[in-house]
């Protein structure tokens, strides 16, 4: 009969031998089983069995991680020295190349953004990284992605973003955007009164064709005088005017003559 103690061992023992072979996999993992160090395969989601001080499983995470690549001092290809950072989203799409062909497959991830980020960055100008983000975005994706590719890493979005740039680079930039402004209100100012000028002289060539359009202007212009509350206004004569009284004068002028000429005979 075997004693109560040694049943008791037995059983305690047989607990922690199912204790180390059972795992529970969840739904967004996968195992992978190394058997004496052999890749033997991968394991879905469930309640799965190894053998124990035997086999070993490695879980991997296939959701989508985010991995913040820090700041990094950068010089553009213009000279000008700026600080980057960025972010990458990848995620794992074999989980027996994550373990098998690199030994932590998130630190050499953000090891091979942070010298992509610094080389991309290095060969762009300043304008393209301020106004082509999209672009530099891309082209850091393609490449991160052609290198994390035999890892069974996929990596579906890479954005840059904070650019800090010097002080003094700053004010420049500021001092440019300024000047462009007052360089484009100038433009539109002038732009507005060539039309203006135009219309005018449209305006007075049609007034010169057709001489009682002016004498329309002209009681146009009294009418809205005088309803200001105004002590004095000041009547300007048309050339016409004038020149139809020089008429008249030299007319009544002639007349006369004539009839002195007539009373002398």
């Amino acid at each position: 009969m075997i004693p109560v103690s040694a049943l008791a061992l037995l059983v305690l023992l047989i607990l922690i031998l199912l204790s180390m072979s059972i795992r529970v996999i969840q739904e967004y993992e996968r195992g992978v089983v190394f058997r004496l160090g052999k890749l033997i395969g991968e394991k879905g989601p469930g309640l799965r069995f190894i053998i124990p001080f035997i086999d070993r499983m490695v879980k991997v995470d296939l959701r989508t991680q985010v991995l913040d690549v820090p700041v990094q001092e950068v010089i553009t290809k213009d000279n000008v020295p700026v600080k980057v950072n960025a972010v990458v989203y990848f995620r794992v799409m074999d989980a027996k190349a994550s373990v098998v062909q690199v030994q932590n497959y998130i630190a050499a991830t953000s090891q091979i953004s942070q010298t992509t980020l610094r080389s991309v960055i290095g060969q762009s100008h300043l304008d393209e990284l301020l106004s082509e983000r999209e672009k530099l975005n891309m082209q850091l994706q393609q490449i991160i992605d052609e290198a994390t590719d035999p890892w069974g890493i996929k990596v579906s979005t890479v954005e840059i973003k904070d650019v800090e740039l010097p002080a003094g680079m700053q004010r420049a930039m500021a001092r440019q955007a300024e000047a462009e402004r007052d360089r484009r209100a100038r433009i539109i100012q002038a732009e507005g009164e060539f039309q203006a000028a135009r219309k005018i002289a449209e305006a007075a060539k049609i007034i010169s064709e057709i001489p009682q359009a002016i004498h329309l202007r002209l009681f146009q212009t009294i009418s809205e005088v005088a309803t200001e509350n105004a002590t004095t206004v000041i009547i300007p004569i048309p050339i016409e005017m004038l020149e139809a009284f020089g008429r008249y004068a030299k007319l009544m002028k002639k007349e006369g003559s004539k009839e002195d000429t007539s009373q002398g005979e």
